[in-house]
């Protein structure tokens, strides 16, 4: 399927009628036409049969960038270019909202399209009713052929063409080639949901390669479960697996959009423990939503959108509550997804909160067992499907994934249970509990339920591992897989924290979100105008421009393990504070207190500190910054032995410094 309204040759576009073309662009419009469309597409047709007559090329209106949800106005090929157009009808000035949109288009093109990977890839921005333009033609300071944003205005466009070819030097692009390379994106957790809640599917947002096959296969395994289980009413349970950033949260969102028929009374719902995850995906879909009514001359309140998001994105404690109050009453759910299910609680941690905070004296069942109940209550059919993560516990209270094996065991033989194959790896803690499935009449094992490939970082697809090694303190295999790295994905260290924000805001192009993360337990880097106990909301960090000084972008309000946890910047500052030193020893583990720093001695606390770190330094998609302050001799909360020795660490792997 053509990714674009319109194409053709150049030489064919000049020669077209306005109107044939106008009315290709309708047919392929899916959408209700509106009249300001229509006239805009009226007026760059104008603009670019003008403009083009010295060129011979390929062009392309509305070329669509699913991972962004959005269609670049046109594309153009034209000797060794790829021209990406932005139309701003009616604009007389150059907004920076408008040069990050075109830049962004570029980006997506030059990192994601296999056919534009080795192109000057050129993005211009038009104003139409601008009187002047300065148009400025140079490539950043990447070096990979992707050049500045460039403004102009009507009268200069053919100019400025020119002056971009000028300046380019190569073969000229074989648009056939060009048109048939492969899209390989790897979307953000909040790309993904925008893409999938607006009808994308997760073929269209994926690589197309061993990645995409297995979020195909994952995701089409697990709707074959769903399709089972409601032609034969019987409930199934299924356990997902998948390396760090495979992708299994895409997968669960992917089965919540999929598996909704409201006119046959199917709901899915994907349910998450993590609330800043949870308010960040309601808002950025509440917001999408009325964008793009408001672009289909629709008028959607922002309120009315958030009601419609929360029936399909669910806070798991809100789910739990509700089934509470109604305790003989199946949810209007019959797919039940849940994220990072090891995270539920276990029979304590949820019998002491059922306590204190429900009134519940004498509840007995782990969270997980009362979850499972809840499906359970279904007469006909029901499926959940549990999203297993490993090696990144950082509350108390989680059980496990033993705890639902054990559930499963012990209150519910009737449910058919299909299981990753790789639930037995060390990470996920499975261990023994699964030898017991063996009497259980109805388990299936599958392959297809684990996500092998690691799609968080597109650049680099070894940063986890490289991470894993630097925290088990393994130096020979931390720089071999900085050796692996470091071409694609920078990764440098400083003491300055005001060298390291310059560096971020020189690596970061176009709308590319970039921020500073740091431990919760970071309580010493108030000098240095940070402070963990200073509230920041999630929603506005994640989701706001670069003009908003509660955003990212300002460098100012910082987040925590539990803020990021399961999303993702482009670039990271991490600020590495005295709580977790390196030691000849090892690792130390340290908690701020009053006016001193304390050994936490507890094994289990030291793995939360352990992974919170872990959290962090996985956070950057294309690249971070690693700051360990220099400490303070005159500071004996900040003495500079507590930070000279990680900071030598670092450099000891072969960490670049600045």
């Amino acid at each position: 399927m053509a990714r674009e309204y319109y194409s053709d040759s150049i030489a064919t576009f000049l020669d077209a009628k306005p109107n044939d073309i106008l009315g290709k662009l309708a047919m392929s419009n899916n959408f209700a036409l509106e009249q300001t469309q229509r006239d805009a597409w009226s007026e760059e047709i104008n603009i670019l049969q003008s403009a083009l007559h010295p060129f011979h090329g390929s062009i392309y209106f509305e070329y669509s960038i699913p991972r962004m949800g959005q269609r670049i106005d046109v594309v153009i090929l034209i000797g060794p270019v790829i021209f990406v157009l932005e139309f701003k009808i009616g604009e007389k000035g150059f907004p920076s909202y408008a040069v990050d949109q075109v830049w962004d288009y570029a980006l997506d093109l030059k990192n994601f399209h296999e056919s534009s990977h080795e192109c000057f890839v050129a993005p211009i921005l038009i104003a139409t009713k601008a009187n002047s333009a300065i148009p400025f033609v140079a490539a950043t300071p990447k070096h990979d052929k992707l050049l500045l944003p460039i403004n102009s205005n009507v009268a200069l466009l053919g100019n400025v063409i020119e002056q971009v070819l000028q300046f380019a030097e190569g073969a000229n692009i074989d648009p056939k080639k060009w048109e048939h390379g492969r899209y390989c994106p790897t979307p953000t957790i909040v790309e993904a949901a925008l893409a999938l809640y607006s009808g994308h599917s997760v073929d269209d947002i994926s690589r197309s390669d061993a990645s995409a096959i297995n979020l195909s296969q994952t995701s089409e395994s697990i709707s074959s479960i769903i399709r089972s289980a409601k032609g034969k009413s019987h409930k199934a349970i299924c356990f997902v697996t998948g390396v760090l950033g495979a992708g299994k949260t895409l997968v669960g969102l992917n089965i919540a959009t999929t598996h909704i028929d409201k006119a046959n009374d199917l709901y899915s719902v994907f349910l998450s423990g993590n609330g800043p995850l949870v308010a960040i995906l309601r808002e950025a879909l509440a917001r999408d939503k009325v964008r793009r009514d408001r672009e289909r001359g629709l008028k959607t309140k922002k309120r009315e959108a958030l009601s419609e998001v929360k029936m399909f994105v669910q806070n798991v404690h809100h789910f739990r509550d509700d089934c509470l109050t109604e305790p003989k009453t199946a949810p209007i759910e019959h797919v039940a997804l849940f994220d990072e299910a090891q995270r539920a609680w276990n029979l304590e941690q949820t019998a002491n909160f059922m306590r204190r905070k429900k009134n519940k004296p004498n509840f007995n069942q782990s969270e997980p067992e009362f979850l499972i109940s809840c499906l359970d209550r279904h007469a006909d059919w029901a499926v959940i499907v549990c999203l297993v993560g490993g090696g990144q516990e950082i509350n108390t209270g989680e059980a496990g994934i033993t705890e639902w094996i054990a559930s499963l065991n012990r209150s519910f033989p009737d449910w058919h249970i299909y299981i990753s194959s790789r639930l037995t790896d060390i990470e996920y803690g499975a261990g023994e509990v699964l030898s017991k499935l063996a009497t259980h009449p109805n388990v299936t094992w599958k392959d297809e339920l684990h996500l092998a490939v690691s799609m968080r970082s597109f650049r680099a697809e070894h940063v986890s591992c490289l991470v894993k090694q630097l925290l088990d303190l393994n130096v020979e295999e931390a720089r071999k897989a900085l050796e692996n790295v470091k071409a694609k994905y920078p990764i440098v260290i400083t003491r300055n924290l005001s060298m390291a924000k310059q560096w971020l805001r020189a690596q970061a192009r176009g709308s590319e979100r970039y921020g500073i993360v740091v431990s919760s337990q970071a309580q010493r880097l108030k000098p240095h105008a940070i402070d963990v106990k200073t509230p920041v909301d999630p929603v506005h960090w994640f989701l706001d421009g670069k003009e908003d000084v509660r955003s990212s972008y300002y460098l100012e309000d910082v987040a925590t393990e539990f803020h990021v946890q399961g999303l993702e910047l482009d670039w990271a500052c991490v600020t590495w504070d005295a709580d977790f030193r390196y030691s000849l020893g090892g690792w130390e583990h340290w908690s701020f207190c009053g006016d001193r720093w304390n050994h936490i001695k507890k094994k289990e606390r030291q793995n939360y500190l352990k992974n919170a770190y872990r959290v962090l330094l996985t956070r950057a998609r294309q690249g971070m910054v690693i700051v360990v302050p220099p400490g303070d001799s005159e500071d004996k909360t900040r003495n500079p032995g507590s930070y000279n020795p990680t900071f030598e660490y670092l450099k000891e792997v072969g960490f670049a410094i600045i």
